[in-house]
């Protein structure tokens, strides 16, 4: 079959489920931590680097991507199975700072750029087969990058329980080698459709850090990732902080999973009906400000407050995953189809420096104030406001006519 759904939507379901497990980093750190013999800060650094390669092989792939999305697609398909596979031995045969270089390597740089690669391949192939819809193609894949935390969480769980973290990254790296190959397969570009060799050629990607509208993508990109992880990656801690329930903790990361899934299909769709794509991110930004401030205000109403953060996780997680589905159609409105693999990649570079701020900030910021989870919330606050700013001042089109440059 060739067709839309046998060739675009179901390959990058395939791979983007696959990869986007990296989410599910929280679900066992602390029992790699334990059974390497070091801490789960020093452990969390092989997140970190994982969506720092992330970010940067994306900013690298672009020509091989416009060029060959099978080789591409390939090159993900192994880079991020070795990498489980290869963080899985770590842990069963090396402990202390070994077995940290060892994640290191693999879990982060290994499946980073399998992640990179893999993010990317599917991204302009979808917005070829539905090139009229370009927000829920996208939002259509990415969601399966969200949707994977949702659907992995408690599999992982139960795989630690009967063969434990080593087997764990055994058996799934098995898995997601099957389904991204089976993806690697079905992916094709439509037919009729020729990459321009010149175009390829002549692209500079410094040069789009010369457009403003660009940096201001980049931007608001950055802070949106940026604050999420904030958040995202405390969330089992944020919520024990105010929860004795042991179900309310575990079952409430998997509600802001499917969150962070419904926002990348339901933005990125929504976005289709807007005359200027970048009204998502002042919605997203909007809300998440918003949720943030009542949050803090009623935070001395205990009864309240223990609503108000489920609340907070959910609307962040929706932006969050928002964020990411609607920027290549914001991308392509702005700039065109030529080149968007690339131009993409480019954008997703600000993943990467994300990766590495985020989550560090929030260990900076509750080492200094005796792990009160409040002061995240006034941080995430400010640059939530920075982040809406800057979309109205360097993206907004002013002219609403940003639709009329898609190619």
């Amino acid at each position: 079959m060739n067709n839309k759904w046998v060739r675009a939507a179901i390959p990058a379901l395939l791979i983007h489920c696959s990869i986007g497990t990296v989410y599910c980093w929280s679900t066992f750190k602390e029992a790699i931590a334990e059974k390497i013999g070091v801490s789960t800060f020093a452990t969390g650094w092989a997140f970190s680097l994982a969506i720092f390669f992330l970010g940067m092989s994306a900013a690298f792939a672009g020509k091989i991507v416009e060029q060959n999305i099978h080789k591409s697609s390939l090159i993900a398909c192994i880079c991020f199975t070795v990498g489980m596979i290869g963080t899985g031995l770590v842990i069963n045969f090396c402990t202390g700072a070994v077995a940290l270089i060892g994640i290191y390597l693999f879990y982060g740089c290994i499946m980073g750029i399998g992640l990179g690669v893999g993010y990317l391949t599917p991204v302009k192939t979808l917005m070829l087969w539905f090139s009229e819809q370009k927000g829920l193609a996208t939002g259509i894949s990415i969601m399966g990058f969200g949707l994977a935390k949702a659907i992995a969480t408690p599999i992982m769980e139960l795989l630690q329980k009967k063969v434990g973290i080593s087997g764990m990254f055994y058996i799934l790296g098995a898995v997601y080698f099957c389904m991204m190959f089976l993806g690697h397969i079905l992916l094709k570009k439509p037919e009729g459709w020729v990459e321009d060799a010149q175009v390829n050629s002549d692209f500079k990607p410094m040069s789009m850090f010369k457009n403003k509208v660009f940096v201001g993508i980049w931007l608001m990109f950055f802070l949106n990732i940026h604050c999420g992880l904030m958040l995202i990656t405390y969330e089992k801690q944020i919520l024990g902080s105010v929860y004795t329930a042991a179900f309310i903790i575990s079952l409430v990361p998997s509600i802001t999973a499917a969150c962070n899934a419904l926002g990348r299909i339901g933005y990125s769709t929504i976005s289709d009906k807007l005359k200027d794509r970048s009204t998502i991110y002042q919605i997203i930004f909007t809300s998440c400000f918003g949720i943030s401030l009542v949050t803090l205000v009623l935070s001395s109403v205990p009864s309240i407050y223990k609503i108000l953060i489920i609340a907070l996780l959910m609307i962040v997680n929706l932006g969050y995953g928002g964020g990411f589905s609607t920027l290549p159609a914001l991308l392509s409105s702005r700039f065109g189809m030529e080149s968007i693999s690339k131009i993409h990649g480019i954008a997703l570079s600000a993943w990467a420096f994300a990766g590495i701020t985020g989550n560090n900030l929030s260990e900076i910021i509750l080492k200094n104030t005796n792990q009160n989870y409040k002061f995240l919330l006034i941080a995430t606050s400010v640059l939530y406001v920075v982040a809406l700013i800057i979309c109205n001042v360097l993206v907004r089109d002013k002219s609403a006519k940003a639709e009329n440059q898609e190619a």
